[in-house]
């Protein structure tokens, strides 16, 4: 089981082009901009959201991805969360691979009972800038996600737009998080710590 720790910041369209000169300016590295399309899974009644539980498949560059996390608490747009991530063969879930690396009972079980009945929900299709991060020793991946949330709902389409940074720690001690997000926020204007990830976000665009 893997624990994800990351700042995410609510980014200013207006603010992309600064942040993105100011991550230029600090790594000195242009960045590396991927496509990611992820499809997100529940049953029709929620089973998964009921839980606190967010199921996903990832297409990327490299082949797709199933990921399946827990909603964890957020604050001050850190989040913390528990994480199972796995390659798959394509655009399919593996739920038994899932269960067999999710180790956390009530997340298990939450997940064989809504395997039946899944669905997909919603999509979200974004573009996400990557840079490596060094501070104080720690390293930080971070990224600008610009793109859409997709929800089809009774044949109409509702969007709603990504646009957002995030600081993941990927080995260190978690003051670098903040102490990243202190430095951006003091040369970026208008950026807000989020506590709503991209699958509660979906699911309140279905909601309506």
């Amino acid at each position: 089981m893997g624990m994800e720790r990351e700042i995410k910041l609510a980014l200013p369209p207006a603010q992309v082009e600064a942040a993105t000169q100011w991550f230029v300016a600090r790594t000195r590295a242009h960045g590396r901009p991927i496509k990611l399309v992820n499809i997100y899974f529940d049953t029709p009644d929620l089973t998964l959201a009921g839980s606190k539980s967010a199921l996903r498949l990832r297409q990327t560059p490299e082949g797709w991805l199933q990921t399946f996390k827990t909603v964890g608490k957020a604050e001050d747009g850190l989040h913390s969360r528990h994480e199972w991530e796995m390659p798959v063969a394509g655009e399919r879930l593996e739920i038994d691979a899932l269960l067999r690396e999710c180790d956390e009972a009530s997340a298990a079980d939450a997940l064989r009972q809504a395997a039946p009945g899944l669905i997909q929900l919603f999509r979200t299709n974004f573009t996400r800038t990557l840079w490596q991060v060094r501070l104080d020793g720690s390293e930080v991946e971070a990224a600008i996600d610009q793109g859409d949330v997709l929800a089809e709902v009774d044949g109409q389409t509702r969007r709603a737009p990504i646009s957002e940074v995030e600081l993941e720690l990927k080995s260190g001690d978690e003051a670098a998080l903040h102490a990243l997000a202190a430095e951006l926020g003091k040369q970026i204007a208008g950026l807000v710590p989020d506590n709503i990830s991209k699958a509660q976000r979906g699911y309140q665009l279905r909601a309506g």
